[in-house]
């Protein structure tokens, strides 16, 4: 069975994203989601209108990579960047904590993830599989651009 770590991130957290926009009615953007920044090392509000959705499917990417609980400050970290400060040198920032907070929550809501007391949240049996599922579909599509790559899609044995 093929996991998500064994396939291109881009392209897994194109197809989850898609897949929460069209089945997952609990994950939608908020009003605000169109005029916020992602954190104050952002100049700019994100480009892409369904930002929301690819920030929910890499975040449940993360949660699916690692093997520990990870808390909303970790979030803010890994999500965040160098602040351009003009002719000073840059510094790093966090991301901004309330759109991460709330895609949690969406994703909690609709039984993706599940909280792991106060270390943070980790993903559902559900999510596992959801991810898994998905991880299976995408491995599919990239065999057929790649085939040589099939060899490694049932576990090294071969076909």
């Amino acid at each position: 069975m093929v996991t998500v770590k064994e396939v291109p991130p881009d392209t897994f957290i194109e197809v989850l994203a898609r897949y929460l926009k069209e089945n997952v009615p609990q994950v939608k953007p908020p009003e605000w989601a169109l005029f916020a920044k992602t954190g104050p090392h952002k100049e700019r509000i994100p480009d892409s209108p369904d930002w929301w959705y690819y920030r929910a499917a890499s975040i449940l990417r993360k949660l699916y990579v690692s093997p520990e609980p990870i808390g909303l400050e970790t979030l803010r970290t890994i999500y965040g960047g160098l602040q351009n400060r003009g002719s000073a040198p840059p510094h790093f920032r966090k991301a901004g904590g309330s759109h991460i907070r709330k895609i949690l929550q969406q994703l909690e809501r609709a039984g993706l993830v599940t909280k792991a007391g106060n270390r943070g949240r980790t993903l559902s049996p559900r999510g596992r599989s959801l991810l898994d599922k998905l991880a299976n579909e995408v491995f599919k599509e990239v065999v057929k651009v790649i085939p040589e790559l099939e060899k490694y899609g049932s576990g090294g044995k071969g076909k």
